[in-house]
């Protein structure tokens, strides 16, 4: 579960959007490092975590992502993202089947935001400004108004999605992507220049399609706008014999009206280059399935644990039949002779 949100604010797991505020302004004003010069580590840590279960509980999508996983599944790539998920600058943006990962703000941005829509920051009207050295503590609320507007009028660009197409076999071993980007920057002078650069990305064994690697800010820069995310979206390539279906991995395989009678040896080459040997000794069914576990695709989160390999028969029965082997088949299976 990791971190207990609720009890970091004091709340009970069914406390409303009112008693959550209620509770933020209050610890958030106990603990905030300008009021606790004496023991600031302490209170700079009590405020970061405050602030970060203020942000994720004040939010319906990721306080239910929170509830159903705990702070370890929210803060993944591969938890599925609730159908009411909305783009935020710092979470993948909605898909169906998309995974959902949560990064923690800075704590003053996130005071800042509640206390200059309320206006009421340590009190009175009074805003908090930070000291270097001497100085007053505090501004006018009239000051801090200006910082609010300054603040809010900055704005996120839009995420920049790019699909990583990826084989069956990467997605099942893992391994290292190097992707080439060019992004434009202000350079000394606050002049654009374009850069270029190279972000690594690792892929875990048992991503699925839909799961996204966020790289924060990695867009261009312009003025007066925050830059944008780059998400990369997991996409799978398709495979000459296995399918995948969640965790399982799918063979078709077509045996002859022959074969489905006297038994067949199936021979596979597993993802991860192993050769497989399936021995299928019981008369094949039109439409059975035989199930091999543990030889499907890893479990990212459970990296111990595999799904399972499904072969699924197609029977292929003969066009036409001779006489002599009509007879032949009647009387192996009790036939009394042939009606011609």
């Amino acid at each position: 579960m990791g971190v207990d949100y609720y009890n970091v604010l004091n709340v009970p797991p069914s406390a409303s959007e009112d008693d959550l505020k209620k509770s933020y302004r209050r610890l958030a004003m106990k603990w905030h490092p300008d009021k606790n010069p004496s023991s600031k580590k302490e209170a700079e840590d009590k405020f970061k975590q405050i602030s970060e279960a203020y942000d994720v509980l004040s939010d319906p999508q990721r306080r239910q992502i929170y509830d159903q996983y705990g702070e370890d599944g929210l803060k993944s790539s591969d938890v599925p993202t609730p159908p009411t998920q909305t783009q935020r600058s710092y979470s993948s943006s909605n898909n169906d089947d998309a995974g959902f990962r949560y990064y923690p703000r800075d704590a003053e941005d996130i005071f800042n935001e509640f206390f200059g829509a309320s206006g009421d920051a340590f009190g009175g009207g009074g805003r908090r400004e930070s000291v270097n050295g001497g100085g007053s503590r505090f501004r006018s609320a009239e000051a801090g108004s200006q910082t609010s507007r300054k603040t809010t009028a900055s704005r996120k660009a839009p995420a920049i999605e790019s699909k990583l197409a990826c084989t069956l076999e990467e997605l099942y071993k893992g391994g290292r992507r190097k992707m080439r980007i060019s992004r434009v920057v202000p350079d000394g002078l606050g002049k654009p220049k374009t850069v270029e650069e190279i972000l690594k990305i690792d892929i875990t064994p048992g991503w699925k399609k839909g799961t996204k690697i966020t790289f924060p800010e990695k867009g261009n820069h312009e003025p007066g706008v925050t830059p944008a995310d780059l998400i990369f979206v997991i996409d799978e390539k398709p495979h000459s014999v296995y399918k995948r279906d969640g965790n399982d991995l799918i063979v078709d395989k077509k045996v002859s009206l022959l074969e489905a009678l006297t038994g067949i040896t199936i021979s596979l080459t597993t993802l991860d280059g192993r050769n497989l040997t399936i021995p299928v000794l019981d008369i094949v069914k039109p439409g059975q399935e035989i199930v091999i576990p543990n030889e499907g695709m890893p479990i990212s989160k459970e990296a111990s644990k595999r799904g399972d390999l499904r072969i699924n028969f197609d029977i292929c029965f003969p066009s036409r039949l001779t006489l002599e082997q009509k007879t032949d088949l009647k009387r192996v299976f009790g036939g009394a002779g042939v009606d011609n």
